[in-house]
């Protein structure tokens, strides 16, 4: 009984580790700032509340099959290795300035896996896997919904939508051109791609619930629409049309939210972490956030250094080129790592080696353009 107990809490230790290590810093940081009421001051509920309805639609919107229909419409056009890497690279850049990294990795890297162990081509495994996670990474900024460090900071600044997409675009530009660079260097050999049975749309009027849903989730991140309504709305649906869904969300992550929101309340309330964390900002936010996401994630590094600073522009380049780099940078990245190591051929060691190359580069030339800029 105590061997199965420990197994379990390793394997929650495993699938959970930055919820874990959240909950760690958040009760360490109670023991300098005891727990009181202004704890609930600490917690963003308006960025808990809009992930949740983010996750619920797109859980939804994958449930009834429009990702895998929009896959293989793409993809039964492709002839030639060129177009099937071009192809497999850019639909998680795109896909996911709307359904977030993760959920774009989640969807694609096993999409890509089968398709190219479908024509021999499991020698491209690693770069297309690997240029799909950097895609994923770099798309996602795009937009306030892409990840949640860019949600939490455009709703944290009150940022204008037009502000967010100036500073962004040239990272995005820039990023969109080297990735299309990148998944066409390679011999163009021919093939034909071909699916069992074709996807299908599935209970077409719940695309239609979930459409709506998803619109009254963007009108309230373009602060059109106050967020309680809009939350109100999406549980009451998925309670009346399609209860599963609430098994689909990342309950994790929303916890995780707010124990770093805990953590870096407390931190704030500390004069002399605060003023080191002052001062470090003050030289450069964008290279701080930028390494402090390399170590403890993109993530955290956006909830944490938030507190300490009025750079929201530095703060929102550095944690999201900081997505590149080490494998923890962007927690989305061990997404594709787990689905490569199950692969029958997979060379973990040459997988990382590969992604630490490639993201270094990428982000030596992103944090090159941030100083030019």
């Amino acid at each position: 009984m105590k061997e199965k107990g420990k197994n379990k809490f390793f394997g929650i230790v495993k699938k959970e580790p930055v919820l874990i290590i959240s909950a760690i810093c958040a009760i360490i940081s109670m023991f300098f700032v005891p727990p009181s009421a202004a704890y609930m001051g600490y917690i963003d509920w308006k960025v808990l509340a809009l992930l949740f309805c983010l996750m619920a639609v797109v859980a939804g919107f994958s449930q009834c099959g429009l990702f895998d229909v929009m896959g293989q419409k793409l993809l039964k056009r492709c002839s030639g290795t060129r177009t099937l890497r071009f192809v497999l690279i850019m639909l998680p850049f795109f896909t996911s300035m709307l359904i977030t990294n993760d959920v774009a990795l989640i969807t694609f890297v096993p999409f890509a896996i089968s398709v190219l162990c479908a024509v021999n081509r499991e020698r491209d495994l690693i770069p297309v896997i690997v240029f799909q996670t950097v895609a994923a990474n770099l798309g996602s900024m795009a937009t306030p919904v892409g990840n949640p460090q860019s949600l939490f900071l455009y709703n944290s600044f009150s940022i204008p939508a037009a502000q967010y997409f100036f500073t962004i675009a040239p990272f995005a530009a820039v990023s969109l051109i080297a990735l299309a660079g990148a998944s066409v260097l390679c011999r163009n050999e021919p093939i034909a791609v071909s699916f069992g049975s074709d996807a299908k749309l599935k209970s077409p009027w719940r695309m239609v619930i979930f459409s709506l849903l998803f619109v009254l989730s963007m009108l309230c991140v373009l602060h059109i629409i106050d967020y309680r309504p809009v939350l109100a709305a999406v549980v009451i649906a998925l309670l009346i049309f399609d209860r599963p869904i609430f098994a689909k969300i990342d309950y994790g992550l929303l916890v995780t939210f707010v124990c770093f929101f805990i953590f870096s309340g407390n931190l704030g309330n500390i004069p002399s972490v605060r003023s080191t964390l002052a001062a470090l900002l003050e030289k450069s936010t964008m290279l701080t956030s930028a390494i402090a996401s390399q170590a403890i994630s993109n993530v955290p590094a956006a909830v944490l250094l938030a507190g300490f600073t009025d750079d929201w522009r530095g703060l929102l380049i550095g944690t999201n080129i900081g997505g590149l780099g080490t494998i923890i940078a962007s927690l989305a990245s061990l997404i594709s790592f787990k689905y490569y190591a199950k692969c029958d051929s997979a060379k973990p060691i040459k997988y990382i080696a590969v992604f630490t190359l490639v993201n270094v580069i990428g982000l030596a030339t992103l944090i090159g353009l941030a100083y030019i800029l």
